[in-house]
């Protein structure tokens, strides 16, 4: 594939955003695109948001559901990035008119107290470097119709990461289990709920296999960045007024209200 393929792909994904417009798969297009050639476009984007003055503050985690890594044909999860301008906080409302098919998912964040630079980080090393960590609320939205995605679709556009909002908690991860952390979400469409174990067995296992991924592409994770390690439970959609309850159980809950 070529650099000028990336770049009008990646102009293409900025623009449908701005004009909060849907576009057509990117895989049924061009159905030669590969995991490289995605990760590439994303990296076209971030470059032009970088270009406009936007800092990236952390990652995020995606296909964190063997289940969903199975349906769409991969082995491994997916990251994006954060910016500082997707970061809400929970006494804000989501601005459904500036999204195109917005959705929510409930996650444990990480913050860590050191870079991680190793690109063999051990599970101690990892664990000995985590800061705290906060229940978040990760905004999915994709430019892709109807979500119709595959993982070249998901990962060309930044995972299908759009905000992400976060409590006025935070917590010490000493002695967690974060495999068993309880999730119920209640919205006008009902409730869902799942565990700490949804994804990959362990948050921690997901956030363990991006901190050596970062370190192996020479983008180490840093001190300070936020990392949103995954869903807990079934992603829910968000429609314009709609008032959506997040209850970490023993932790945290978090309304997200939508405009």
């Amino acid at each position: 594939m070529t650099d000028s393929l990336y770049r009008q792909l990646a102009d293409e994904i900025l623009q449908a955003r701005a004009q909060v417009r849907a576009v057509e798969p990117f895989s049924t297009r061009y159905p030669q695109l590969n995991m490289a050639d995605a990760y590439a476009i994303q990296s076209r984007v971030n470059q032009q948001r970088f270009a406009q003055g936007q800092r990236l503050v952390g990652y995020k985690i995606g296909l964190t559901s063997e289940a969903v890594q199975q349906q769409l044909g991969v082995n491994e999860p997916d990251f994006g990035v954060l910016f500082a301008g997707m970061e809400l906080r929970s006494s804000q409302s989501v601005p459904t008119a500036d999204l195109i098919a917005p959705k929510a998912e409930g996650e444990i964040a990480f913050v860590f107290k050191k870079d991680l630079t190793q690109a063999d980080l051990t599970f101690s090393e990892l664990l000995s470097a985590i800061d705290y960590f906060q229940p978040v609320i990760e905004i999915v939205d994709s430019v892709v119709r109807d979500w119709k995605i595959t993982i070249v679709d998901t990962v060309a556009d930044n995972a299908s990461s759009a905000l992400y909002m976060l409590g006025e908690k935070f917590f010490d991860p000493r002695g967690v289990d974060f495999a068993d952390l309880a999730l119920t979400i209640r919205g006008p469409a009902g409730e869902v709920s799942g565990r700490g174990a949804a994804c990959l067995g362990n948050p921690l296992n997901a956030t363990w296999w991006l901190a050596r991924k970062m370190a192996e592409l020479g983008t180490p994770i840093q001190a300070g960045q936020l990392v949103l390690s995954g869903a807990m439970a079934p992603m829910v959609n968000i429609t314009a007024g709609a008032e959506i309850e997040f209850d970490f159980a023993g932790l945290d809950r978090l309304k997200l209200i939508a405009d």
